[in-house]
This record gives structure tokens, sequence and C-alpha cells, in this order.
């Protein structure tokens, strides 16, 4: 080979590298946005994503470093979050304000999931009530690219009997240790993503859950390598599972102020505070009245008119005025606003949930109030904005939603105003994305 062999070499590589970069990549860039990557990091100006033809993100940077592309959208100065993760609902048992297991059919469900994804919600865990074709829902989502809210399940929650929580035509509840168990080994086998149960006296109208049977739950859940998580309302409860080894509360403490050994134990031993829930404590009051939001135009394009006329009946308006504790649910949402913020200033992990999908509790639009309230007890809004997406993709364990980076789904929203200066702007949505499909956008 003649001497200058390797130097030809070496620049006919270069040339090719130089050609190959030159090309246009497949898959779509977006540009001209500020990044919000979901990951607690400071927000990113002028920023750009490609997304494959797969709807995967393989690179994220500032604009000016973008990798060229087929195909080019600019966002006109818009602002890029990813999509909200909610950790706590209930999907497809309610038609209107009626709350029946008959709702549960796979029109309800897929109805509430685009629903969910109109508002920017591109990722649900349903905590209790689901009956099972939510499996084979999930499953196919899985296999494939969802076009509405992906699917996280509990499949069917343990209830103690005679004591509060699930839908009857759902949850088959329980009355000993050994039927927990049995339980537990049922859901396993069909699948689910959690176990959930309830251990809630219902402010002392029904019998709890005795302790033997929520360790047993637990214990089973662990053995079958699931996480267990739990609805609960009082210290003296949460305290309780923590020590026997529960893996996330998916209400908060709203009887008393929590206390240094309960956020103690929970940090020690990595145990999730997943939803405080405040939107659904500010729900059991709200409606006493004309909520104000009855007539944002922000909540009425996700509900149904008759529904809105309904909430808005004063004889409606009266009777839940009338109820026995309607007095004391303002201060069960101070208390779980302080006890939210108690835990963060603990170190105590903390991710998002509502409990949207009860009556009268709307899928989506309550993952927008939740977050305000969330700002309302101390959180700045860009720690809210990663309660819901990278913590809560964190808890969930799954590496492939939650941040704007690569190798992640592109499920993400996009803005038209900033959200880290006000919370509300989380309401100015222009377009929803899952797996890089544009599911919503503002008519």
């Amino acid at each position: 080979m003649p001497a200058n062999g390797p130097a030809k070499l070496l620049a006919s590589v270069l040339v090719a590298l130089a050609a190959a970069c030159a090309q246009p990549q497949a898959g779509t860039l977006y540009r001209d946005f500020t990044l919000i990557d979901g990951s607690g990091a400071a927000p990113m100006a002028d920023a750009a994503m490609l997304v494959n033809e797969a709807g995967q993100i393989t690179w994220v940077g500032p604009q000016a470093e973008a990798p060229r592309a087929r195909t080019v959208v600019t966002l006109d100065d818009a602002y890029v979050i990813p999509g909200l993760i909610d950790l706590h609902v209930h999907l497809g048992v309610v038609n209107g304000l009626t709350l029946n297991s008959d709702n549960f059919t796979e029109e309800n469900v897929e109805r509430e999931l685009a629903t969910y994804a109109s508002y920017g919600v591109t990722s649900v865990l349903t905590m209790g009530t689901d009956k099972d074709l939510i499996f084979a829902l999930r499953d196919t989502q899985r296999a494939g690219r969802p076009d509405r809210a992906r699917i996280f399940t509990t499949g069917q929650g343990i209830v103690f009997r005679t004591g509060y929580g699930g839908v009857p035509g759902v949850n088959e509840p329980v009355s000993t240790p050994e039927e927990a168990v049995r339980a537990v080994a049922l859901q396993a086998e069909k699948g689910v993503d959690f176990i959930k149960f309830w251990v809630d006296p219902e402010l002392g109208t029904m019998p709890p859950m005795p302790p033997e049977i929520s360790q047993a739950i637990i214990n089973a859940a662990h053995a079958h390598n699931l996480r267990a998580v739990a609805h609960i309302f009082y210290l003296e409860d949460a305290q309780r599972l923590v020590d026997q080894g529960v893996d996330g509360l998916v209400h908060g403490v709203r009887d008393q102020e929590v206390d240094a050994r309960l956020i103690t134990a929970m940090r020690e031993r990595g145990v999730w505070q997943i939803a405080q829930t405040l939107s659904r404590e500010a729900s059991m009051f709200a409606y006493g009245e004309s909520a104000p939001f009855l007539t944002d135009p922000f909540f009425l394009r996700g509900v149904a008119a008759e529904t809105v006329a309904e909430l808005a009946n004063p004889a409606r308006q009266a009777r839940i005025a009338a109820s026995p504790h309607f007095h004391d649910f303002p201060e069960f949402l101070g208390a779980a606003q302080r006890n939210l913020m108690l835990l963060k200033q603990g170190g105590v992990a903390i991710a998002f949930g509502t409990d949207s999908g009860a009556p009268a509790r709307f899928p989506g639009f309550f993952a927008h109030w939740e977050l305000q309230l969330m700002v309302e007890a101390g959180f700045t809004p860009l720690e809210a904005i990663t309660a819901a997406t990278g913590h809560a993709a964190a808890f969930l364990q799954d590496g492939s939603i939650g941040v704007i980076m690569p190798d992640r789904w592109a499920d993400f929203v996009v803005l038209e105003a900033d959200p880290v200066e006000d919370i509300m702007n989380t309401r100015a949505i222009s377009a929803v994305y899952i797996a890089g499909q544009e599911v919503w956008a503002q008519p």
C-alpha cells in the first residue's frame, strides 16, 4: 500500500461520515420551545426534540445543535412538559354522576382514557375498581402505540367484609387473613401492576380492616413480587401500615398532623406518599354551592352538559351541604395540604394522584386542580409538575415515560404559556402527544 494509503482511507471515512450526518434523519424534529423535562431540572429555552417513527425520543437538546430531520415542527415559543401521570384514578365506574359496576364497559373505559389524554394526562394508575377487561385493554396498549392514556392497574382491590371500599359487583370482600392471601394470589395471577387495599373506617361509620389482614395482604403481595398500596385516612393507620411494610399510601393523613416518627419511617423505608388527592378533599365541599369551575370552559369541554346542570341544581347542592361532615371537609383539605408539606420537608418520596373517576371527580380536569392545590400548599410549580411526571414514573418503576429524554416515549403536552411562572398555565393546552402521535389539539 502506498505511504499515503492510510491517510486516504481515513479521509474517505470522514467524508462518508460527513455525508451521512448531512442526510436528514427519519422522524420528526420539534423545535422552538421551552422544555420542562420532568426531571426537576430548570427549564431549557430554545430547545428541540427528535422523535423517531416509532414514537420514541431519540435526541433532546438546544435547537442550535439539533440534527437534521425529514420533518420539522416549529412550536412557536411554546412550553413543553411530559404527559401528566395520575397515580390514583377509577376508570369506567361512573355514568354521569351515577356509580355502578355495570358502567364498566370497554366503550366507557376508552372514552374516559381519551378524556384524560385531552387534558394532558397520558398515563393513569387505576386504584382497585377495575373489571377484568382492563387487562386486555392494557396489554393491547403495551403491544402497540396507544392513542389515549396508558393504563396501569391494581385490578380488584381488597376490601374487608362489611368495611369501606371498592364497588359492589367488582370487589369481593375478605374476612380472614387466609382469604386475603388467596385474593392477592388471584390478582397476581391476573397480572396486576400493584395490590391495593382499603383500611379506612369511613369516619367511624364502618369497621376498619383488622391489622392481621392488612399484614397478610402486604406479605402476600411481596411474595408475588408486587408492591402493596393502601387507602388511609388516620395517622394511626398510616403508621401501622408503614411498620407492616406497605409500599405506598394513596391518600394523605387527614385527622391530625403527621409526626416525626411517621416521616422518618416513610423516608427510611422508602414508602411513597403516592397521592395526597387534594382535589378529592376539595370536591367534598365544593359542590355544596355553585362551584366556580362550573362555568369554566376548560372544565366544560370534558363534561356532559346534563352533568353540569345536575351539579348546578340548588336542590342537589343543599343535599351536599346538609351531609353530617360537610363542615369538616375544609379542615380535612387543610390537614392534607399541611401534611403534604411536612412529608416533603422530611424527605419522603412524593408523587401525584387525584382519586378522579368517582362521581363528580372529573377525569383530566382534576389533575390540573390537584396541581393548583399542591402549589397553594407550598410546592413550587416546577416541583408540582415533577411530582406528576418524573416522580410518578419513578414510583411506577417505568423508565419509558415521565421524563423527556432519549429512549423514552414521546408523551408530551404543548402549552401556550409558562407553567413554571404560573401553575394555572398547565391548562393552556394547545396539543397532546402520546407515543409521538397527536391525540388532541386545541380546536
